[in-house]
Parts: C-alpha cells; structure tokens; sequence
C-alpha cells in the first residue's frame, strides 16, 4: 500500500498539515483540533444565549460576536504547529512557538480590548497597529505554509497598492484614490471587519466549518466507504463500471467534502486499481478520478464552500444558490459518466463479476427514479404529520418528529445488524467483485438520515415550517451525526447479541474524536484563506482596485462581452492553479464579477450576478486538474502509478464539458432555473442534458461509432441549437420594439404589470467623462403612467423636446448603485433614457429544439449503421 501512502502524505501537506513532531506537538495539535470543533458546535447552538440569560454572564452570548477572532486564531495556531515551513517535519523550532504566541495574540488582542477598540473607532493606538501589524505577518506566513505562495504573492500586490498606489497618477485618475498611510491600513485590514475578518471570514467562522465537520463525521464513522460500495454494487458490473462507480462514489462524497485532493484518495485508493484492473490506463483511471473529484464542489450543498459565500455576495437566501447550481451539477456528473462510457466502448471494456443478479442500466435508472419518489414521499408525509399535529401543539411539532426520527435510526440499524458489517475492501486483492446491492446499501442507509436532517432543514418550507439558516441546518446535522457516530456500532452489537458492546461503544467514540480532529485540520486552509482573501476585498474597498482591473480587461476585450467571458476564464484557470477554489473564487469574483455585470449591460444583455459567480466559480474548480499545477492529479497519479502531468491533461480533457456550462450560464439562464417553472425545468434538464451527452461524444470523438469530421460537425450544431435556441430567433425575428422621446414614455404606461422593460441610460462615466450607455430592467408592479412607474423605482425623468433627462438616483433606490456610482449626472453632457425597448411576440425559441433532434437523429441513424458493438 506505498502508493496509497504516498497519495495520503500529499492530502496530508496540502490540506490537513503533514507534521509530525513528537508526543507533545502532536498532543497539542489533537488538543486544539478538538477545541476548535468543540468552540464551533458551541457557538452554532442556542446554548450561549441559554447560558447568558440564566447566569446574566453576558460574555457567553458575546463571545458568538466575537467569533471570526477566535476561528482565525484556531487557524493560524494549527497552521503554525501542522505545516512545517523549512522542512522541519519532526520538529517545531523556536522561530513557530514565536508565530503560534504572535498569532493567537493578536487575534484574542480584538477579543480582549474590544470595548477600548470600539470606543475610539478609527483612531488607532500604537498597539492597536503592532498587533495588527504582527497579525498580518502571521497570517502571511501561516498562508504561505499551508497553501504556497501564489494567495501570499497576490495579497502582496494588492497591499502594495493599498501603500503605494497614491504615487500613481494613473490609479489616482481612475480610482480618486491618494494613498493610505501604515497606520490607516493595518486599522482597516485588522481592527474592524472590513479587511481580514470580513464577509469570507465570517461566512467561514458560522457555516463553512460547520459543513466540513458534518463531512468528516460522516467519513470517519464509515459513511464514505458506504458511499463507495453502494456506487460499486450499482454501476460496477456494466462496461467500465469501476470507472463509472468512482463517478458515482465521487459525486456522492463530494456533497459534503469540500476538498477535491481528499475526495481523490478517498475514492480513489479504491477504485484507481479496480479501473487499471478491467482495462484503463494509469493515466485513464486516474484522470476519470481527478475529474470526478473535482466536480464534486459542484455538487450541493458544501460546493466547496462557495455556496455560502454565494449567499453573502450575491444576497440570495441558500436555498435559491442550491436551486441554481443543482442542475448544471447533475447534467455535468451524467456527461462525465457518458464520457466513461464511451472509453469503455472504444478501449472494448467489460465491468466486474458480482454474485447474484446483475443489474441492468434500465433498472439502475428505474431504481434511481424510485429512491427520488421515495425521498418526496418521505417529505411529503413528514411535512404532513406535523401539519396535523400543529394544531395540537403549535410551534412544538418537532419533538414527535424527532420522536419517529429515533424510530426510523432504530430501524435501519437493525436492519443494518442483519448484514455483515461493511468493510474497506482491499482493490489490489487477487479476486475482485461487485457487491450484493441489497445488503450493501441496507448495511449502511442509516448514514443517510443525517443527510436528510440537513436537506430537510435546509429545504423544507411550508405554512407551519420555516426553512432553518444554513448554520443552523449544518449544527443539527452535525449532532444527528455525531449520534449516528456513537451509537451504530454498539446498537448493532446490542441487535446482535454479541458480547463486544463496550468494545464497540469505544470504537464509536473513536469515531467521533477522529471526525472532530479531521475537520479541524480540513479547515486550517480554509481559515487563512478566507483571512487572506478578506486582505484582498478590504484593499478593493480602500482603494477601490476593482475599477484599475475593470479597466484593464475591458480595455483588452474591447467591450466585447464573449473575449471578456474568455479573459476570465482564462484569469480563474490561472490563478486556481496556485489558490484553492474557495480563495480562487473570492479573488476572482471579486474583481470580475462587476465588470462582466457592466460591459453585459453596456451590450445590452442583462446578466443575473448569480450567474456571473458561478462562471468564475466553475472555471476555478477546473483549474484543480489543470498541469502542470493540478494537485488532484499528482494525488490519483499517486496511486495510479501513471505521470501527473499526463493525468492532468487527461482529467482536463474530460472535464472541458464542463467548461461549456458556464459560458451557457451567461446566455441561456434557464439552465440556472431563472424564473423557470416546475414543468420547465424538467424541459430544460432534458434538452440540457441531450446537449451535453452529444457534446461529450464530439469531445470523445465516438458516439454510436467513431465520429466523422462532418458529423463532429453537425453534432456542435445541434449542441448550439439546444443549448442556445434564441440566437436564431433573434436574427429571424426582432427581439424587442424600441421606443424613444415621449413615445418611450408612452410605452413604458402602455405595458402590463408585470412585464419587463429595457432602459437604456447615457451618461458621461464618472472618471473619465466619456459618454456610455448601459441597460436596466424596469418591471412595474402597478398601474400608472410612464413617469410614474420610472418615479416608482427611483428614475426621475423630465421631458425636454424629444429628449427625456434623468436625475441622478437617491441613495437606496433601486439603480441607485448601477447609475449613480458609475455616471456623472452633473457633467456638460447630460444624462438621459435613450430608448425603451419593449419584448414583441414571437413564437417561441423552442422552435428550433425540431432541426436540431432531426439533424441528431439522422446522425445516429448513419452511425448505428457502422456500429460494431451495443452502444449501451
């Protein structure tokens, strides 16, 4: 097993801190994981107000507010004591007793003098900036260790500008922006919430830590083993099965991991060797692996932790992020798994030998279709207990839930006690089959309710039941797996009546202490690369750094939206491949996702900013298998035996499907269930999903036989008809009617309520002077004239001839952001509505979904005629 060591020992030094520095160290090391998960699950709870009101001690309930200080001390003193910086692996020299002291220092320093800090807010004393001062250093260092230098060269640069760029004419002209001294900066990164303990940080603190801790729990009591052998008992006897098991296994783990190197030797330790077994290269069954993890942080609801700092970005509940990147997840892990297919079909593969019946891929399906409508069913018939019971009991139906909770855990691990229990199977051994799905997938469905208390809690809304926060799902999750945790093991024993109950309980409560300790260290990264990412956003806030890039890449694309979209793409590929997603996607999304957001306008398409993060957001997760960088790689080629940077290009080149989502993100918003129905989506899932099946065998270069260079051909066709149906349309029929002068006006009345309409609005730019125009939707929510309905949402307009003036938008009103801080209203050219532009009827896009299902059903009628073999 010295690959699968090796492939550990690299998780180790890229994720949780690979030291290992004797008795003491590691003692310590354990001691502070624990208090770290500990100080989480207490903080999460309601027991610190408890504990405040009935002691009337109110440093309980404020210590939740001073959290982020305490989280990032954890972190530092962790990185400071896990990841060695010199190479000093078995020992902690002197110069880290030094950091870990500084760090924790300077972080509790907030905690401890937080009411002399707020009384002189802004005016920093000379050991407000030493501390600061020192907390940065720290920080820097402790990023450098656990996560290299790319995040600590780029927080470098932006505090240099924040320094330095004063000095430049160029910046000043473009930002206003005249330097900062040391004092005002170290104030603005470290003593308030602006800098280092901002949004990312704070988001890590209350939610990140929380998911990532349900994650470890549940690997470590044995629910990603689960995981793997289910998808092994289900996928692993078709063509290719070990290779579309770890598709399955790893989507499955990559739910609640946030870590695509972890998810690739999680998964990977097993089924690497089973994939080289019926067939694939090293290279093949490790970038099947690579691919598979990293489109993990796809899949809800962890996503790598961006999900949450979705929420706060883009101010959207969570739920409503769920619902957005849910589909594109899916369609992706189905390509990934037709991708699969059909290397097994062209290397001519066969899957594993499993006793008993096999299982068919229309069975597979039927019993995935099953497990859906069993979920709902479950849903609907909870939601409509506790409908009955409010009545009785109002706003206390939760105890007799929890009651038939138990009941339901008590049941499934007694029949879990029926079967042998599961164990890791070894993938090199001689004899290798698929499982049994029955006894597989009963010997661990308990491991699930867990799962559904979190998407229950997350989810569930109805007249009675309000959804719980995200932090608050994750801590009830969390305990219902820290039950889950203590108890199957001796439960089962107890079914059984074997005499090892005590034995059992230990190894339960092993369990337990292993899965506080593994989410500590999984969060050590993630901790300073929040703080080191709030470096980043606080230096755009001081200095206003995102208008010197904008500028930049706008310049560089020409205002053109699709070389801008590239530009991105290729700046998130980039820079993911020296930042983790999270950091990546802070950095990214940051500076990128308002210039995408202007120039669409500007071109007059309106782009949701959700769907601006999520493409920066997607582009930074491939960058996690992109050579020669691409950590994932090196993980699986570990255990594969085969090169990484081979793997790497492979894993790429599997997951490239993926990197034609985001752009479809930007032009066909349905695919994100924007303002899309019930009946829709499952439309839209169909017709996407088509689109990326067919796309996958161009990329593949094989369908139901090996592809001709025209039938590639008219198979990207037929994948642009179904991906975006309005781009014909628009050029057979015009889109919108435009309206001017008093005619807009006229316009803007006549429209019903409800119903959209484009403004268009010219103005000088606020910097430079020159005259820009840019878009807004307008959607009366009742009846009036023109005038009324644009003074309704803040838009003061005064007819002059046949031009119509606008007045610059108050503070709070709906455009007062996009408008007022991008154009000058008092500059010599004057601001004015130049048109309004009114949706004509046409018939709908959907039209051309016909050509495109004829030109692919006679593609695969000439290719069926050259098949050599099933094509499923």
């Amino acid at each position: 097993m010295t690959d699968t060591k090796t492939a550990e020992d690299m998780v180790a030094e890229a994720d949780t801190g690979a030291r290992q520095a004797g008795a003491f160290a590691n003692t310590l090391i354990f001691a502070l994981c624990i208090t770290w998960s500990l100080f989480q699950l207490y903080i999460a709870s309601k027991l610190p107000g408890v504990l405040a009101q009935t002691t009337g001690v109110s440093m309980f309930a404020n210590i939740v507010a001073q959290a982020r200080f305490v989280h990032l001390a954890f972190a530092l003193a962790l990185a400071t004591l896990a990841f060695p910086i010199f190479g000093h692996r078995d020992r902690i020299p002197l110069y880290d007793w030094v950091l870990f002291f500084a760090g924790i220092a300077a972080c509790l320093y907030l905690v401890i003098f937080r009411f002399e800090i707020a009384s002189r807010p802004g005016l920093w004393s000379t050991t407000d900036i030493v501390m600061s001062a020192i907390g940065m250093v720290v920080l820097m260092i402790a990023v450098y260790r656990s996560l290299g230098l790319p995040l600590v060269i780029i927080a470098s640069l932006f505090l240099a500008l924040a320094f330095f760029g004063g000095y430049s004419e160029w910046i000043g002209s473009i930002t206003n922006y005249g330097g900062s001294s040391f004092s005002k900066a170290m104030g603005h990164y470290w003593m308030q919430t602006e800098g280092v303990f901002g949004v990312a940080l704070g988001v890590s603190t209350t939610m990140i830590f929380l998911f990532v801790l349900f994650g470890a729990l549940l690997e470590k009591a044995g629910g990603g083993n689960w995981f793997i052998k289910v998808a092994i008992s289900l996928l692993g006897t078709l063509r290719g099965g070990p290779a579309k098991a770890a598709v399955l296994s790893s989507m499955m783990t990559g739910m609640i991991s946030g870590s695509s190197i972890a998810n690739t030797v999680t998964t990977g330790t097993f089924t690497i060797p089973l994939m080289k077994r019926i067939g694939f290269s090293p290279e093949k069954a490790g970038a099947v692996e690579v691919a598979s993890s990293t489109n993990g942080q796809l899949t809800p609801p962890v996503m790598g932790a961006a999900a949450f700092l979705m929420v706060e970005y883009v101010n959207i509940p969570y739920i409503e992020v769920i619902k957005h990147a849910f589909l594109p997840a899916v369609i992706s892990y189905i390509a990934l798994l037709y991708i699969v297919h059909l290397e097994s079909l062209k290397l001519r593969l066969e899957g594993l030998q499993k006793p008993g019946r096999h299982i068919g891929i229309l069975l597979i399906l039927i019993l995935f279709l099953t497990g859906f409508i069993a979920m709902a069913a479950i849903t609907f018939l909870v939601v409509m207990f506790r409908a009955a019971l409010e009545p009785m009991m109002p706003g206390a139906t939760v105890y007799p839930t929890l009651v038939l909770l138990g009941i339901a855990y008590l049941a499934l691990v007694y029949l879990a006690s029926r079967f042998p229990d599961l164990k890791v199977d070894d993938p090199n051994a001689k004899a290798v089959s698929a499982p049994r799905l029955t006894p597989t997938f009963l010997g661990g469905a308990y491991f699930a309710l867990p799962i559904f208390v979190l998407v229950w809690n997350l989810m569930v809304r109805t007249e009675h039941l309000d959804r719980l926060s995200p932090a608050l799902s994750a801590f009830w999750a969390t305990i219902a797996m820290i039950i889950v945790a203590l108890t199957h093991r001796p439960l089962k024993a107890i079914f059984r009546g074997e005499s090892e109950i005590a034995n059992q309980t230990v190894a339960g409560f092993q369990d337990f202490v292993d899965g506080l300790v593994s989410g500590a260290r999984n969060m050590i990264g993630i901790g300073v690369a929040t703080g080191a990412a709030g470096i980043i956003v606080g230096t755009i806030s001081l200095t206003g750094a995102h208008q010197i890039i904008g500028q930049v890449i706008e310049t560089i694309s020409g205002g053109n939206l699709i070389i801008l979209l590239v530009l991105v793409a290729v700046l998130s590929l980039i820079l993911g491949m020296g930042l983790p997603t999270t950091a990546n996607y802070i950095v990214v999304s940051s500076l990128m996702a308002p210039v995408i957001v202007s120039v669409g306008a500007q071109s007059g398409l309106i782009v949701p900013l959700i769907a601006v993060h999520m493409f920066v957001f997607y582009f930074g997760i491939l960058a996690d298998d992109t050579p020669p960088v691409g950590l994932a790689a090196y993980a699986a080629a570990a255990i594969s035996r085969g090169d990484p940077i081979k793997t790497g290009v492979q894993g790429f080149a599997y997951d490239i499907r993926t990197a034609l989502l985001p752009f479809m993100f930007i032009f066909n918003t349905d695919l994100l269930l924007i303002d899309v129905g019930p009946l829709k989506a499952v439309f839209v899932f169909f017709v996407s999903l088509v689109a990326m099946l067919v796309f996958a065998a161009v990329t593949q270069g094989y369908f139901f036989a090996k592809n001709r260079a025209w039938e590639a051909v008219v198979m990207m066709l037929v994948v642009f008809l179904l991906f975006r149906p309005g781009f014909f349309l628009d050029r057979w029929q015009e889109p919108y009617t435009s309206y001017s002068g008093p005619a807009a006006i006229e316009a803007m009345g006549n429209i019903p309520v409800g119903t959209d309409a484009r403004v268009t609005v010219s103005a000088p730019d606020f910097d430079t002077g020159i005259v820009g125009s840019t878009t807004i939707v307008v959607t009366p929510d009742a009846e009036g004239s023109g005038i009324d309905r644009l003074q309704a949402v803040g838009l003061t307009v005064m007819e002059e001839g046949d031009m119509l003036l606008l007045e610059e938008p108050f503070p709070g009103t709906p455009f007062f952001e996009t408008l007022a801080n991008e154009y000058d209203f008092y500059g010599d050219a004057p601001a004015q509505i130049e048109a309004v532009q009114i949706e004509n009827d046409r018939m709908p896009k959907e039209i051309f979904f016909i050509p495109a299902f004829i030109l692919l059903l006679i593609i695969i009628g000439l290719q069926s005629r050259r098949m050599t073999q099933p094509a499923f």
